[in-house]
């Protein structure tokens, strides 16, 4: 919904129409994005380097589907 209405949207704020601009969808503003796991969906606990939660990380980290990450002993 944020990249359909992204035109849109610039252009109302140069134009500076805000009350155009306040009724758009709210769901259509960039800053109510919220990074989900692509797999499970699950919003927290989301790693940003591999785009997946914590505990898909840590199954698939285990199971070697990551390549050169390893669990840590010293």
């Amino acid at each position: 919904m944020v990249a359909k209405y992204a035109a849109r949207r610039a252009a109302l704020k140069e134009a500076g129409d805000f009350e155009a601009l306040q009724k758009l969808p709210k769901n259509s503003s960039a800053v109510r994005l919220h990074n989900r796991c692509s797999l499970t969906g699950r919003p927290k606990g989301f790693m940003r380097q591999f785009g997946i939660s914590r505990i898909n990380f840590r199954e698939m980290a285990l199971k070697g589907l990551i390549p050169g990450v390893k669990k840590a002993s010293w």
